[in-house]
């Protein structure tokens, strides 16, 4: 059980390259330990426990797997089954945020090479962009999101409001690309599906506890959600907890505390001392661009600590999701679980021009406000 527990902690390369970091720059920036805990963003740590515990529950209870073969045997041709995949992806982060989303559709879309010829990695590809895309609406889809609701005020159809038309927008896009990208290819399956078993309790149960999750995150309660969640699963399914990857958790609260050392150097704060100074175009191309160098979560940590958590700011980051490879977590993690080098190039085939697509789509609804 111990072993299980400590091996994602063990395996995480980015989590040690982030600790490395920390430690570097615990050299360089004014070393104050006692502050450390104060630069971790609770809420956001808080929200991404919840809805990991929530989401390893319907996993575990079989459900997903089920609904998801039963589904796919109705398609008989590329084009569709990738249209539907993609469609879930951007439907799942909308509510389970866009790195737990992918921990369920993407080990589902690799069952499915097992059952017919896909190409699986230009699939998985356009789940990671997706994911993305789909994460935008609400402020539970990604990080970046729950920190910038966290900070901004607004109730949660409130956010949701803001960011109905870029999330709209870029998402009829990538299922536009999707269409051209996949042919009209007649699936032929190799092997009859299995039965597959489910727990339609644990299932319910997953349900009634997100609900109470999302209401206690409604009215500011958030850790009273989390141990109503955490509780539940003790007496329901232990297994749930002991299957989390914790260690995605303690990647965030790290980067928080790396991020927190950088704004604490001389020379950048000197530097970023006139953020607060640029104009609407110039922090809506910072944020893309410092999203594309360190990733949209750190860059939003980073920028809230000079300007508001406006929409602008909002657009900026969830943009620069798209891009570079270190743009999103999710994209690190969809390729990751690829399992195929092969895909890290290709990739960037089509993230780039999302990128450049999301920005002047983007851009234009700023403008038109």
């Amino acid at each position: 059980m111990l072993l299980s527990l400590v091996r994602p902690f063990a395996r995480d390369r980015f989590l040690h390259l982030l600790l490395l970091c920390g430690v570097v720059l615990s050299f360089i920036a004014p070393f104050h330990p006692t502050l450390w805990v104060h630069a971790i963003d609770w809420h956001t740590i808080i929200t991404l426990a919840g809805l990991m515990m929530l989401t390893k529950g319907v996993e575990l209870s079989g459900y997903f797997d089920v609904l998801g073969r039963r589904m796919v045997k109705r398609f008989d041709n590329e084009r569709t089954l990738a249209m539907f995949l993609v469609s879930a992806a951007a439907l799942l982060a909308t509510f389970l945020t866009n790195d737990v989303a992918l921990f369920i559709i993407v080990p589902l879309t690799i069952t499915l090479k097992k059952l017919c010829a896909i190409p699986i990695n230009r699939i998985i590809i356009f789940e990671a962009l997706a994911v993305n895309a789909g994460s935008m609406l609400t402020p539970i889809g990604n990080p970046q999101n729950i920190l910038l609701w966290g900070r901004s005020g607004l109730s949660f159809g409130e956010f949701s409001w803001q960011m109905a038309p870029i999330a709209f927008a870029i998402m009829l896009s990538l299922l536009a690309l999707c269409w051209f990208c996949f042919p009209n290819k007649k699936l032929v399956y190799q092997i009859h599906d299995k039965k597959h078993d489910w727990q339609p309790r644990l299932v319910l149960s997953c349900v009634a506890l997100y609900v109470v999750f999302i209401v206690a995150l409604e009215l500011k309660q958030d850790i009273w959600g989390l141990v109503v969640v955490a509780m539940g699963f003790l007496l329901l399914a232990r297994r749930v907890l002991l299957s989390i990857d914790w260690s995605l958790l303690l990647v965030f609260m790290v980067m928080f505390i790396d991020v927190w050392l950088i704004t604490q150097l001389p020379v950048l704060q000197h530097a970023l001392a006139g953020i607060n100074q640029l104009s609407a175009t110039g922090l809506f191309a910072l944020g893309i661009g410092l999203s594309q160098l360190i990733s949209n979560v750190p860059s939003t940590i980073l920028l809230l600590n000079y300007v508001p958590a406006s929409m602008l700011l909002a657009f900026a980051v969830n943009i620069g999701g798209f891009g570079l490879l270190p743009g999103s977590l999710a994209n690190l993690i969809a390729l990751r679980m690829a399992n195929d080098r092969r895909i890290w190039v290709r990739f960037h085939y089509y993230s780039l021009p999302m990128l450049l697509w999301a920005a002047t789509v983007g851009y234009g609804l700023l403008y038109l406000r």
